[in-house]
């Protein structure tokens, strides 16, 4: 479970990561409830000497499903491998098994899975596949069986006919030292269908001074990534809209822009 205002274990925002503790009984934290960045990490390792360990699951599947685990190798960026007895595909559109490597959505199936939803067999249909949880996740597992999100299905870009996952764009913002908390969403476009938009958080300056830094972030992007990923609009904001977890509420999000 993270901690209140772990989106600030990356700079000395946080109280308790101002200096570097020993807390020489702790064998590592765990990480889950939404995507971890991968700088995050690193600097809440920095900050606390332990292991932080993402892993990812869902109610549906009671709840875990996969996991960085406390022996062997672990991949930051990843929720690790499937625990035991859950088995996992990558899906295509057409509900065809993908190889791997490729994106598509990710289902699951094993003792862990759901009987269905509670009186609504419809709602269980939508979901519920020939034994198969359709996660509305989309990941790619790679040949050694560790599995990354990319991002929620719902939540994907589709920018002139490109496919934006916002992840992969928030994980370049988060690198930028001036960034304290982004969310990188869709909004509609008359000529692209949807445009890509960063709501970003920066660390110490108000958001009223901090539409300064707006082009030094453009060229931040431009230089990590593709031209049809990057944000046209980048918006300074002094907070996001967040659930009682902490969670960053993207539908949310979309109604700022």
């Amino acid at each position: 479970m993270r901690c209140p205002g772990w989106w600030s274990a990356r700079r000395t925002t946080w109280p308790c990561c101002e200096r570097t503790a020993s807390f020489p009984s702790l064998r590592a934290a765990i990480s889950g409830g939404a995507a971890l960045p991968v700088e995050v990490l690193r600097r809440f390792e920095e900050a606390f000497g332990t292991r932080l360990l993402e892993g990812y699951g869902l109610s549906e599947t009671s709840p875990v499903v996969c996991f960085n685990r406390f022996e062997g190798p672990r991949r930051p960026g990843s929720i690790g491998t499937a625990v035991p007895g859950a088995d996992l595909r990558v899906l295509d559109d057409r509900g065809r098994e993908l190889p791997r490597g490729e994106v598509g959505e990710l289902a699951v199936a094993g003792r862990y899975v759901m009987a269905g939803y509670w009186r609504d067999p419809a709602a269980t249909a939508a979901v519920l596949r020939d034994g198969w949880f359709r996660t509305g996740d989309l990941a790619r597992v790679d040949e050694d069986g560790f599995c990354s999100i990319v991002d929620r299905k719902k939540d994907m870009v589709l920018r002139g006919g490109y496919n934006v996952y916002p992840r992969e764009v928030e994980e370049v913002l988060y690198e930028h030292p001036a960034v304290s908390e982004v969310a990188v969403v869709g909004v509609p476009d008359a000529a692209q269908g949807q445009e890509v938009a960063a709501f970003v958080v920066l660390t110490t300056e108000p958001a009223a001074d901090g539409e300064r830094l707006v082009p030094e972030l453009r060229s931040w992007v431009r230089e990590r990534l593709a031209a049809y990923k990057r944000p046209r609009l980048h918006r300074i904001v002094g907070s996001l809209p967040k659930g009682p977890t902490g969670k960053i509420l993207k539908r949310e999000v979309e109604r700022l822009g």
